[in-house]
């Protein structure tokens, strides 16, 4: 708990900032708005940099994960990768659900997708993986049939610690809005390393937890050999799993492409001064 206040001053520190200090803010564009210069493409089942069917697009300064070329999605998960990686930043986007979701796409994906943070890079991907390990920051839009709430975390080969005990849930909500229809909506995540990371949706802080971490698995329940290898690690699930507790403390931010149309715009980083691994 001390460790969560301690960070939440930190939070306000950050985030209430005089005129004169935001003037001196060097955010980054992450996007250079023509093409997707320093950014890596990893597939599941496809080579390294493989824009199968195109699903990443560079149109109108957006990004756009796009099934205009599939005829089913075929569990074709992707992301999308800065190739630098960070420790200690915020990072701030809009995102918007566009359409309807590409048949063969899961229930649970419909408007649905994230960002990941502290990621492994693409290029240690397994060649089948369907998510890389890293704490995800969910975005979810509302259906038109009651709360959804965005700015969720999950958690694909990782943990996190709530209150003052780690929690092994695969995914949990925040306390946001829900956000019906194709609006563009803002979100923020202020990560600091291995000691906790918050979430903001529309300028609100509607998540934060400590102590990011490898280990959990896949599932719900806490993972073991078949929930790493459903989930395309092969043999590289042994690795992760001796590694299990381990916080971490930096790493790759990537793009989320689950089945669902999303376009990303205006993506910023602000280094906080501390380079990732």
């Amino acid at each position: 708990m001390r460790e969560l206040v301690s960070s939440l001053g930190i939070v306000l520190l950050l985030t209430g900032c005089t005129t004169g200090r935001q003037s001196t803010e060097d955010w980054i564009s992450l996007f250079n708005g023509e093409d997707l210069t320093g950014w890596d493409i990893k597939i599941a089942g496809r080579p390294l940099n493989e824009n199968f069917r195109n699903t990443f697009r560079v149109e109108d300064n957006m990004i756009r994960i796009s099934y205009d070329d599939y005829e089913n999605f075929d569990e074709a998960y992707g992301h999308l990768y800065y190739r630098q990686p960070y420790s200690h930043y915020k990072l701030r986007f809009e995102y918007r659900f566009t359409g309807d979701q590409t048949p063969g796409g899961a229930e649970w994906n419909v408007r649905n997708s994230g960002v990941m943070l502290h990621s492994q890079s693409a290029a240690s991907n397994a060649y089948g993986q369907t998510f890389p390990v890293s704490v995800e920051l969910q975005l979810l839009g509302g259906l038109g049939d009651g709360p959804r709430t965005t700015g969720n975390v999950c958690t694909p080969g990782t943990a996190v610690v709530m209150g003052d005990t780690i929690d092994y849930r695969h995914c949990i909500n925040s306390t946001s809005a829900t956000y019906d229809g194709d609006r563009w909506v803002s979100a923020e995540a202020i990560v600091l390393g291995g000691e906790a990371m918050h979430f903001l949706i529309e300028g609100d802080t509607v998540l934060s937890f400590t102590q990011p971490q490898i280990g959990g698995g896949f599932t719900s329940r806490r993972g073991g050999q078949q929930n790493w290898e459903q989930a395309g690690f092969g043999e590289a699930w042994r690795e992760w799993v001796s590694r299990e507790g381990e916080i971490l403390t930096g790493g790759y931010i990537a793009l989320q492409a689950e089945s669902h149309p999303i376009d990303f715009r205006n993506i910023e980083l602000l280094d906080l001064g501390k380079r990732g691994r």
